[in-house]
């Protein structure tokens, strides 16, 4: 399974989720600018988010979207079941039936044969995402043991402080 641009797009906006100060949502405005693309596109992904209950959307002038749950319950799989759908590698068209048709039913032990390999890849490569969250990944690219919480939305109204904001905060963790 090959997975589509969607997927580290929805996992950047789920970092910056994950290192939002929680009592303030994170603007649109700003998840747009820093991933730049299609904005109607960036509201579909997070739309998957929202739907997967991964990420929640906060109404109002200081509105925007946080995490909808810790960072630790938020695995790899569940982004990739939210922005890419069941995992299902091996679709199945049904051509080892059509082309071997008179040689039934090795035919269709053959389909089934196949389709059972994939099921097993897809269910091994599930187990191994369902293994891995946003906390652990974060904390081991940051090598912290606490996440920095910043307020992503200060990027955009005082880009020099934010740079200082953010060695501040590591250094703090380190």
């Amino acid at each position: 399974m090959q997975l589509t641009k969607a997927m580290e797009q929805a996992a950047c906006i789920l970092t910056l989720l994950a290192t939002q100060e929680h009592d303030i949502p994170l603007s649109s405005e700003l998840i747009h600018e820093r991933l730049g693309g299609s904005q109607s596109y960036l509201q579909k992904i997070m739309r998957k988010l929202v739907v997967a209950d991964l990420i929640k959307s906060v109404s109002g002038n200081n509105g925007g979207f946080t995490l909808a749950k810790p960072a630790a319950k938020i695995t790899v799989y569940s982004i990739v079941e939210a922005v890419e759908g069941e995992v299902h590698s091996y679709p199945n068209f049904g051509f080892i039936d059509r082309v071997f048709s008179e040689a039934q039913p090795f035919a269709s032990i053959a389909s089934k044969t196949v389709n059972n390999i994939f099921d097993k890849a897809d269910q091994a490569w599930i187990d191994v995402l369902k293994q891995h969250n946003l906390l652990e990944i974060l904390l081991n690219l940051l090598q912290v043991t606490k996440i920095p919480m910043l307020n992503w939305n200060d990027s955009l109204m005082a880009p020099k402080n934010f740079v200082s904001q953010i060695r501040a905060n590591l250094s703090e963790i380190s």
